[in-house]
């Protein structure tokens, strides 16, 4: 891990362009060597995205592999490019939201999904506003120490998943708590809430930790240009009648919203997932064994 990490942060020392172009090419590796995750990003697109035919998905699943290749690197870059560097590749937009939300002195959720620029974008994201991240331990130590410390670089503080009480803490202290819970999950707070009409297993508790707080609820879906080499930081307005007494009628808003930014970047979105495991009462449709979808 040592050995993987040096490499990392040696490429991080090119310019832009040709680390990129080096993320792209260890994506291409990826896709020839990775077979279950390139069957599972096959069933995720063929069954959020319909109108695909077989080349236009394997077409999307290169990409794919290609972004996630680039995301090792952007990774890189968030632990250890300094903050000129990341300032260069950030547009900023929405923030007029995020300051009208603080204004109210009940803090704010900036909820975001697992796109593959996610970690880049939220080192931009806390390069402007004071935030806690919400994280997922990483089952390797030393990884996770090192994702802890980079973080900490530049938000405030790091929360992880399952603890509320130090979400509660911060949102009432006025402080913006950064949350992806667009995962599969299997907890107390788990419902099924479709995503491209196929149910999923998803955390609702969102809605309770606005409930619990009255802090609003704004969206935080950033996509990368790859064209330009630039990050679009984007927060959403507030959404609406958030909670509304119904969580997974109010997790259904927020994935209509994850939706619509796949459909603007479909390669970034993280299709590599088993997002739709352990559905009750129905076969695993990552069975690769088995029978695809609709046949």
């Amino acid at each position: 891990m040592w050995l993987k990490l040096g490499v990392v942060r040696l490429a991080c020392l090119l310019p832009y362009r040709p680390l990129m172009a080096l993320g792209r090419l260890l994506g291409r590796s990826g896709h020839a060597l990775l077979k279950e995750r390139r069957q599972i990003a096959n069933r995720n697109i063929e069954l959020c995205l319909p109108q695909l035919d077989a080349s236009e998905r394997e077409q999307l699943v290169r990409a794919h592999f290609d972004s996630l290749g680039m995301a090792v690197f952007e990774i890189g870059l968030t632990w250890w490019a300094d903050d000129e560097r990341i300032g260069r590749m950030a547009n900023y937009e929405g923030f007029e939201h995020l300051d009208r939300a603080l204004s109210a002195g009940k803090g704010a959720i900036l909820l975001s999904a697992h796109f593959t620029c996610l970690e880049i974008c939220s080192r931009m994201l806390a390069e402007r506003v004071g935030l806690h991240a919400v994280y997922r331990p990483h089952r390797n130590p030393l990884l996770d120490e090192v994702m802890r410390r980079g973080r900490e670089r530049s938000a405030e503080g790091t929360i992880r998943k399952d603890d509320i009480r130090q979400m509660i803490r911060a949102l009432r202290k006025n402080i913006p708590v950064w949350y992806a819970p667009d995962q599969a999950y299997s907890g107390k707070t788990a419902q099924l809430v479709p995503l491209f009409g196929i149910p999923a297993q998803t955390n609702t508790a969102t809605s309770r930790l606005a409930r619990l707080t009255g802090a609003p609820v704004l969206p935080f879906l950033p996509w990368r240009d790859t064209a330009s080499g630039r990050y679009h930081i984007v927060i959403g307005e507030p959404i609406a009648n958030f909670p509304s007494g119904d969580d997974a009628a109010d997790t259904l808003l927020f994935h209509e919203l994850v939706e619509q930014r796949i459909r603007e970047a479909p390669e970034q979105y993280l299709w590599i997932h088993r997002r739709f495991k352990n559905l009750p009462d129905a076969p695993d449709i990552y069975d690769f064994a088995a029978a695809p979808p609709g046949s």
